[in-house]
This record gives structure tokens, sequence and C-alpha cells, in this order.
């Protein structure tokens, strides 16, 4: 498959190589950036219009994740209303609203799983393609669904496109994004998240009210499965995949050194081949000094390099999940209504308001990423994480009766979130992985995010129960403290790295 992914590589290359190869008169910017001990100043220059695509098509898998979170909050109300839902079968039992609201996290899990075997078979960009076909018949079946069994199994479908997706997006625009704003970009996914769940929660308040509305909603994202997948087909392989599979003997060395050339001067917009000669000679030279010869073996995840990358990257999504965002934010209606939003109508309009306080929060952050560092954003933002969960359980233990400090308390999580953990996470898992062990580590790093986030989901209401609301955000909040020290002690700073200086700097 590696070798045929090359062959395919190579013819549409020469298709396309005068649609995009040859751009840069006007928008190519050279930005240096300072050097490490020992090196000297390198420059790598881009063009903005030749950039854009290779992370639009990808980072449209993050908006239908998020999509699919807004768009369900709504269609859960259509789906159980008597005169609403067009269906025989609208009264649901509450574990069967459960696998309808966590049906795609389920299938996330099996598609992280999946990523983990099929992932450097397919690569970045065809495992891409094969998630939005997921997405789409996912998305088709749910829509369609003439009971609830098909509809469940088309939750299942449109999860395993989301686990695919989550895994190969952040990476192949991590491999194929200019350093030096590699961060903003992975980063703006996260903004594409919110957009998506924003667009759900909009869409959501349009077909409540319609006969089988939930099905239009389901529906509505079904385009932009198409668009994704011919949006992914257009675009070329990634290099550094490319060469790695040819390192690895799936493929003639010359051959796909020239591939990639191409397929970096596509991406980068360049008239000048010689500066993506360049790059590739750095990339072969960072495989060839870590015996990037031979393929990963499953044990090799848990050593040396890949190990410390894997606590990094696993550790950081682990910590962004047990430190309660599931629940808060699904807590969030209880806590709002406590402070007045009782109505239908007004709960809808501050799903909104909350969705567009993440994009804000999330847009200041992909500005300053790349200025300011991963490093300062984490601490920053989870110290207010930390100080909004205790002021929770402060509010649910000793001023239940002051709305103001939950309503101040549930701005601040989501506000400090979305600019840490939020799109931080998903960035430094993208970049911190050595090539040969990237696809496969990875996986794991998503798989944990995923499992951790259910696990969350599952035991808050029967913990809540148990030991009450305001013990457990206390807990969440200690957890957050243990977070800190973790980031203090384990995370290091990637700002203006390219992923091969990562590696031998870093790890």
């Amino acid at each position: 498959m590696a070798s045929e992914a090359l062959d395919e590589g190579r013819a549409k290359l020469s298709f396309f190589s005068g649609l995009m190869g040859k751009q840069g008169s006007g928008d190519e910017i050279g930005t240096e950036r300072e050097p490490l001990v020992g090196e000297e100043r390198s420059q790598e220059s881009y063009s903005i219009g030749a950039a854009i695509l290779p992370f639009l098509f990808p980072a449209l898998g993050g908006l239908l994740y998020g999509y699919d979170i807004g768009a369900t909050s709504g269609a859960t109300i259509s789906l159980q209303s008597l005169t609403l839902s067009g269906t025989t079968w609208y009264n649901l039992s509450s574990v069967e609203i459960g696998l309808v609201v966590s049906g795609s996290l389920y299938g996330a899990l099996i598609g992280s799983a999946l990523a983990f075997t099929v992932a450097d078979f397919l690569g970045r960009r065809r495992e891409l393609i094969v998630s939005s076909m997921l997405y789409f018949l996912g998305a088709l079946l749910t829509a369609l669904a003439p009971n609830f069994p098909i509809m469940v199994l088309g939750r299942f479908v449109f999860g395993a496109g989301i686990g695919l997706a989550m895994h190969a997006a952040p990476m192949y625009i991590a491999e194929t994004a200019p350093a030096q704003i590699r961060g903003t970009l992975i980063s703006l996914k996260e903004f594409f998240i919110v957009i998506g769940m924003l667009f759900g929660y909009i869409t959501g308040s349009l077909f409540v009210d319609v006969v089988a509305g939930w099905r239009y909603m389901y529906a509505t994202s079904a385009p932009v499965c198409v668009i994704m997948a011919f949006g992914m087909w257009w675009l070329p392989p990634s290099p550094r995949w490319v060469l790695l599979c040819t390192i690895q003997g799936k493929g003639n060395l010359p051959e796909a050194k020239h591939l990639a050339i191409c397929c970096l001067c596509r991406l980068r917009g360049q008239v000048n081949e010689g500066s993506a000669s360049d790059q590739v000679d750095a990339i072969l030279d960072e495989l060839a000094s870590t015996s990037e010869e031979k393929e990963a073996s499953f044990f090799e995840i848990f050593q040396g390099k890949c190990l410390k990358a894997l606590v990094i990257g696993a550790g950081l999504v682990f910590f962004q999940q047990i430190t309660g965002q599931p629940s808060v934010l699904y807590y969030a209606a209880t806590i709002l209504q406590s402070a007045g939003f009782s109505a239908a109508a007004d709960a809808t309009r501050v799903s909104v308001l909350l969705g567009i306080l993440k994009l804000i929060m999330t847009g200041i952050a992909v500005l300053v990423v790349d200025k300011i560092g991963r490093r300062p954003l984490l601490i920053g933002g989870v110290s207010g994480i930390t100080v909004s969960l205790f002021l929770l359980s402060s509010y649910y233990m000793l001023f239940k009766g002051s709305a103001f400090v939950a309503v101040i308390a549930l701005l601040l999580y989501v506000g400090c979130y979305q600019l840490s953990f939020g799109p931080i996470g998903w960035l430094m898992i993208s970049e911190i992985f050595p090539l040969r062990l990237r696809g496969r580590g990875l996986s794991i790093a998503v798989l944990v995010n995923f499992a951790s986030n259910a696990l969350v989901t599952f035991a808050f209401s029967p913990i809540g129960d148990l030991v009450g609301t305001g013990v457990l955000f206390a807990g969440f909040g200690i957890l957050a403290l243990l977070s800190l020290l973790f980031i203090f002690f384990f995370i290091p700073e990637t700002k203006g790295l390219t992923l091969e200086e990562i590696e031998a700097k870093i790890l």
C-alpha cells in the first residue's frame, strides 16, 4: 500500500504541478528564528496561499467532530419528542439516549485503536480520505436510520471517522506546515472544532422545532465530508512519510527524494527548489542518524525517545480530560439553570454564547501560541482552570445561593481551557513523537484522550451522587494542581523548532 501511495503521489504531482507548484509571487514569507546552540541560523520560506490548503482540508475533520458534539445536543431533544421525532420509537430509555450521545465517542475509541495498525500502512493523507468516507457513511446512516439499532450503528461509524481524523489531521498538518507557523495551524484545528460545535448548536436551534429535525441536523454534515474527501485527494502526501517509507525499503530513494521535493514545493509554494531540497536532506539526515531504516516494533514505543514522548503526549491529554473538561461542559446546563436560565430557549441561547466564548478564547490562543510559546499558555491556562474548579466546589459546598460565583467559575473554566489544554494538547502530541514512531505513538495518545474522556463522562454522575458535586469538583481541582506539576517538570518548549530539531534537541 505504501509503494502504491508513492506511485499515486508521483502521478498526481505531475497533474497538479502547474496549479500550485509554481506559486510564490507576492506572498512568500521568510521568517528567521534564533538558532539553537551550535546551530547556524536557518530560514524557511513559504507562501501563505500554499500553506493554507494543507491545513484547511484536514481541519475539516476537526470541524465535523465539533459539529457532531453541538448537533447531538439538539438531536436528543428532537428525537425524544412525541410530536417532533417523526418516529414510532421516540420513547427511548436513558441507556438508549446515552448510546446516541456517546456512540460517536466509543466509535472514536475503535477508530483510534484501528489507527495504531493502519496509520503507517495508509499514510496520513489516505487515512484522512478513509476518515472522510466514514464520516459520510455515518452521517447518512444516522440521518436515514429506520430504527434505533441502525442509528446507533451510524453513530459508531461516524465516531470511527472521528478517531481516524483526530489521529491523522494533526500529524499531517504538523508534517507539512512551516516550522514558524506550525503551532498556529495545529492550534487553529482546535478553532475549527469549536466552530463546528457552534455550527452544531445553531443547526440544532434551527431544526429543533421541525418534525424529524434530528435527521436534518445529522445530514447537514454530509456535504462537508465530501469536500474533505476531495480536498485530501487533491493534496500531496506528507514528504516526511514519503521519505520514511523509502528508508524502510518501500521505494526507490532518488525517486522518493524527488517526489518529496515536489511535494514540499507544492506545500510551500516556492519557485526555488533549492530550499526544499535542503529541507529534504535534513529530514533524510535525521532519519539516518536515528536508524529509521527498520519499521518500528510494538515494544519500541515504550523505549527510549518514544517512551519520553509518550509520557509527554499521553500524559498531557490524560490530564486534559481528568481535570473535568467533559463533566464541566456537560454540567454547564445545570449550573446555568441554578443561575436562573431555566427555560429551554434560554438554555439554547446560552449554549450558543458559550460556543462564542470558546471561539474567541481559542482564537486568542491561535494568535499567540507561536509568539508566547506552549509552556506559558499551559501554565497560565491550567492555573485558571484550577482556580475555577475550586470556585465551583465552593459554590456547591458554601455559596449555593450565589449563582454569580457559579457563572464566573464556569466562564473562567471554559476560557482558560481554550487557552491551554484545548489547542495545545493536540499541538504537542502532533509534534513530540519521533518520525518512525509518530503514527503509532500518536494513535496511543489519541486513544488515551478518548478513553479518559469516556471514563470521566461515565463516572461523573455516580461519583457525584456518592460524594457530592462539591467534593467532586474539589477532586478535579486537586487533579488540576497535579497537572500543573506535570506541565512544569515534563512539558518542553517546542516553539520555533522543526520536527527534526524537536527530536534531536529535546527528546
